[in-house]
């Protein structure tokens, strides 16, 4: 705990940290994630499977998917309240060890055969708080580990190495399932979590306590304060309005629209939806790698919110033009060249939403004062991942009464006049500063 109590040091240790060479601080943050975000990559791959092993079905995986989003969802807006009061240090650190000792658990009564899907449903709904606690707290956190011309660089680099872990995750969470079963998987996961914890435990950081009434009334004052200052400034106001229609219209053609047409009507076998998922994970670090590198110093967001919509509105298209029966005449269903189409677009299109959501976040940081940062980044995270499983109804409701491919298009229509006249607005709003 000694290491907890060092996180009040001085201003000059953190400034001297960020200017030198190597960002000591940056590096324990990074390593710290890249290991949890490993071990939650392991065991969130193998779930569904253990799940169905272990006689559950569907809706219990329904369920399980349900508890993993939705507890965060709820604690978002006060977790950010939270993140602006107390040490956002001491925040990730006990939240890490939380999970740890949940999963490390769950862990033990599956070793000791005494394990129900109950347990871990219950675990599922512990890990989704303290997720929803951890994630205002690192957005907070990273400005002040930072210079802040160099966010959206070390945002990329954040991004970049969770799609690796992301990547990586998979493959050995099935050699460990395979070969020695789910209570291996449990001890990865729960040992990633503490070493993470002990990561950041060493970071040098500097808490500003501020001064706020305590009690549920001064909590939600100091809510209202950040919805205020999220509604009043007008670039943070139109950028999670623009993540909401992104998340809403995007992330369910992935859950929702993808596994259907896969499975309807295209003859290829499961081995080859798992290579589309890769596929996608590797589209996602191929554009964070490229945000870094292209736009790493860029103030503005334009160039690379122009570049992203692009790239991402142009292949929503062709994924569409992609689902027509047409166009599986002509290619065919099953053959190598239509499966090789279909995953370069797929690519493409996990690439260019990397390059919204990395300069979109390095903006709201930089426009955020730090007194604010973790209220509002909750709220965002609130309203833009909020939107999915809206969207993932939505599009469900529809694909019962509508053809997918016309679905598909007409929503890439409507995508290009919402993002159109959001640049727009956004681009106006740049010109009133």
């Amino acid at each position: 705990m000694c290491c907890l109590l060092n996180s009040e040091n001085s201003n000059g240790n953190e400034r001297e940290n960020r200017k030198g060479p190597v960002n000591i601080n940056f590096i324990l943050f990074l390593f710290g994630r890249v290991v949890s975000d490993t071990g939650t990559s392991i065991q969130m791959m193998i779930m569904p499977l253990y799940i169905i092993d272990a006689g559950g079905t569907a809706a219990t995986v329904g369920v399980f998917s349900f508890l993993s989003l939705m507890p965060a969802l709820l604690v978002y807006p006060f977790a950010g309240v939270i993140g602006d009061r107390r040490n956002r240090k001491i925040i990730m650190v006990v939240t890490d060890f939380v999970n740890a000792g949940a999963i490390l658990g769950l862990a033990l009564l599956s070793n000791w055969g005494v394990m129900r899907l109950s347990f871990l449903l219950i675990v599922q709904v512990v890990i989704s708080l303290m997720n929803g606690l951890f994630e205002p707290a690192t957005r907070g956190m990273l400005p002040q580990l930072v210079k802040k011309e160099e966010l959206t660089r070390h945002n990329s680099i954040v991004a970049s190495t969770r799609s690796a872990s992301i990547l990586l995750g998979p493959v050995i969470g099935a050699l460990l399932y395979a070969s020695f079963g789910v209570t291996l998987v449990f001890v990865a996961n729960g040992v990633s979590f503490m070493i993470s914890g002990i990561s950041e435990m060493i970071i040098r950081y500097t808490h500003i306590k501020q001064e706020a009434p305590d009690g549920p009334k001064g909590m939600l004052n100091d809510l209202f304060e950040g919805v205020r200052f999220v509604l009043q400034n007008k670039l943070i106001r139109k950028l999670s309005f623009f993540l909401l229609v992104s998340y809403f219209v995007i992330q369910p053609i992935f859950s929702v629209i993808l596994p259907l047409f896969f499975k309807k009507s295209l003859s290829f076998s499961d081995a080859h939806y798992g290579y589309l998922q890769t596929i996608i994970i590797l589209g996602a670090l191929i554009g964070s790698v490229m945000v870094g590198y292209l736009f790493g110093k860029e103030v503005r967001m334009s160039k690379p919110l122009v570049m992203g919509s692009s790239i991402l509105l142009s292949s929503m298209f062709i994924f569409s033009i992609l689902l027509f029966p047409k166009s599986l005449y002509i290619f065919g269903n099953d053959s190598t060249i239509y499966f090789i189409l279909l995953a370069s677009i797929l690519c493409m299109f996990s690439a260019g939403s990397m390059f919204i959501s990395i300069p979109v976040q390095s903006f709201i940081q930089q426009a955020t004062p730090n007194e604010y940062m973790s209220r509002v980044f909750s709220l965002v995270n609130m309203i833009s991942r909020g939107g999915i499983p809206f969207g993932a109804l939505m599009y469900g409701t529809i694909l019962e009464r509508a053809e997918m491919h016309w679905t598909m298009l007409i929503t890439t229509v409507l995508m290009i006049f919402a993002m159109t006249m959001l640049l727009i607005s956004l681009s106006r709003s740049y010109s009133d500063r």
